[in-house]
């Protein structure tokens, strides 16, 4: 691919109004609150009423404590969560602008909701992914609109990391690419190219390191607190690998090392088997309350 000149991109080549999401969860409802706090109306898509509940609940938890901290007044808060609505109807979509896919990391799932929303949304809607690893050529595939689909992958958790990968597929028009770059920009991230390539870079990097030290845990090379103290203080990492698996979910750490190592057929990406062991026993980290760790 040829270099892109970021800087002749025009801010007049976005016109987005109206942003969906489909999800609530973590991921989910953290982009439905940098879209909201930017000044877009926000469709935020689950598929049963108490997950939208509970992620418009997050949302306002989290304005609530930038409100406390006097880094936000009440009427701006209110007047974000008045641009949200919350929906069980993929069919709500219809009057989105742009589309983000941010459900779980399940290939078979993101396939028919991309074919879903290719029917529901307005030709030129452009449907992006919140996958971690999938390609993006291939749920682009799904779809009759292959030019309009793009990667578009926050970080956890959304409003306090600054990166955004934008991940081109190979059919991702140049029209695509610049409105969500600039649509980053405008959420007050920084936005990162990468190639359509398993993983892109942050998780085909992150993901083998966590695996790794998973294996570490297998071994009985050490404890779980004295692999994570070694990263911490050693690489000065902000919080350990085990930790950081746990606040991923374990079973997305697996589903990325299952993509790795599916898409480049090469062992080093094997997942570890305790990983695998953990998944199956429901272990899934912090949002079940266990994963490497214990959680109240």
């Amino acid at each position: 691919m040829g270099f892109v000149n970021i800087a002749a991109k025009k801010e007049n080549d976005m016109d987005v109004k109206t942003f969906g999401v489909i999800g609530a969860g973590q991921m989910g409802n953290g982009i439905v609150q940098v879209a909201a706090m930017s000044g877009l109306n926000v469709i935020m898509n689950d598929i049963a009423p108490q997950f939208v509940e509970k992620g418009i609940q997050t949302i306002t938890k989290n304005l609530d404590r930038n409100v406390e901290k006097g880094k936000m007044a009440k009427e701006e808060r209110d007047a974000i969560v008045s641009r949200i609505k919350g929906t069980v109807e993929l069919k709500d979509m219809a009057s989105a602008d742009f589309v983000v896919e941010a459900a779980t990391e399940r290939q078979d799932l993101k396939f028919q909701i991309f074919k879903n929303l290719d029917g529901i949304c307005k030709p030129g809607v452009i449907l992006a992914t919140n996958t971690s690893s999938i390609p993006i050529g291939r749920i682009a595939s799904q779809t009759k609109r292959p030019d309009k689909v793009i990667g578009m992958h926050f970080m956890n958790p959304v409003p306090v990391m600054k990166l955004v990968e934008v991940i081109r597929g190979l059919a991702t028009s140049e029209e695509t690419f610049k409105t969500t770059w600039d649509l980053s920009v405008k959420f007050g991230k920084t936005p990162a190219l990468a190639n359509d390539y398993p993983g892109f870079i942050a998780n085909r990097i992150l993901m083998p390191m966590i695996n790794e030290a998973i294996y570490c845990l297998y071994h009985s090379v050490g404890t779980r607190e004295d692999i994570d103290t070694v990263m911490r203080l050693g690489a000065n990492h902000p919080m350990g690998p085990l930790t950081l698996a746990d606040l991923i979910g374990l079973d997305t750490c697996l589903a990325i090392m299952e993509t790795l190592h599916d898409g480049f057929k090469d062992s080093k990406y094997r997942p570890c088997p305790l990983l695998r062991k953990y998944v199956e026993a429901g272990w899934l980290g912090k949002k079940t309350g266990r994963g490497f760790y214990e959680y109240s």
